[in-house]
């Protein structure tokens, strides 16, 4: 009997905030409860702690309305260390399929420690060239990639060695997925100068690209109940908007190509999840 494969860690992390980088992660993490899975998550940001209060007030909710909804376990990181990081990744990865990790939005030594472990690296971007500045550096005139970021060749570097280290490690490759969110907005002539660039980009260093979220106001006004988008008894009447942002989730969700759980004999073994 083989033992159970450790979870799949899914970072998200951008050293730039106001990305929907905190609301992605809370509702990916609750799609994958409501798949059956098991999930914990850690909030690397203690100061602003905005995924650890989405839950808490998930949690408050269930209590105050007897309700029980899909949830996860999840916590907030109050060290300072990547040993004391590491020994809570291991106190919550007992019999846990997916361990989330959401990272502060700026530039922070535990949170690349968090990106360059990751399997899933979920890097949410608005579509403006402020944000793509993260990854690449683009000439001003052209709009053609002229160097990675510094994050871009952290990353990069790191999937080299994960790639080498694969077979005798016995973990998968990192996958990086760029996640464009707040499309809506973009006007035409720029996003078809982002799509270029980042189809330049993602060549050059590996990523792969999905939609995201829309700039909905529904998101914000979830917040303080800590309801999702899938928690369609107890969000009342919804609009065609918000039926048109779940259907994005889902898209989201399936885009990321996470490896489900399969669990025989005893054993886990992982193949790509299903929605």
């Amino acid at each position: 009997m083989s033992a159970p494969l450790p979870p799949h860690r899914i970072v998200f992390a951008n050293e730039k905030g106001g990305t929907g980088k905190s609301t992605t992660a809370v509702h990916i993490a609750i799609a994958l409860a409501y798949q059956g899975h098991r999930v914990a998550a850690i909030d690397l940001d203690p100061r602003q702690r905005t995924f650890h209060r989405y839950l808490e007030n998930r949690a408050e909710t269930m209590k105050r309305r007897e309700i029980a909804l899909p949830t996860v376990q999840f916590a907030v990181f109050n060290g300072t260390t990547a040993e004391e990081l590491d020994a809570l990744v291991a106190e919550l990865s007992s019999g846990v399929d997916y361990l989330i990790f959401d990272t502060p939005g700026r530039d922070d030594p535990l949170a690349r420690h968090a990106a360059t472990e990751a399997d899933t690296l979920v890097t949410p971007l608005n579509d403006s060239f402020v944000d793509f500045d993260l990854i690449g550096q683009v000439d001003a005139e052209t709009f053609k990639v002229r160097r990675l970021s510094f994050y871009a060749e952290l990353i990069w570097e790191t999937r080299k060695k994960r790639a080498m280290a694969t077979i005798r490690e016995q973990r998968r490759e990192m996958d990086w997925v760029v996640v464009r969110n707040r499309t809506q907005h973009v006007e035409a002539r720029n996003m078809r100068r982002l799509d270029n660039a980042l189809a330049e980009l993602s060549k050059r260093v590996g990523f792969r690209v999905a939609q995201g979220l829309s700039e909905r106001v529904i998101y914000r006004e979830l917040f303080p109940s800590g309801l999702t988008l899938l928690d369609k008894g107890h969000l009342g009447e919804l609009g065609t908007s918000h039926l048109v942002a779940r259907q994005e989730l889902r898209q989201l969700v399936a885009g990321l190509n996470l490896p489900q759980p399969v669990r025989a004999e005893g054993a886990v073994q992982r193949t790509p999840a299903e929605v």
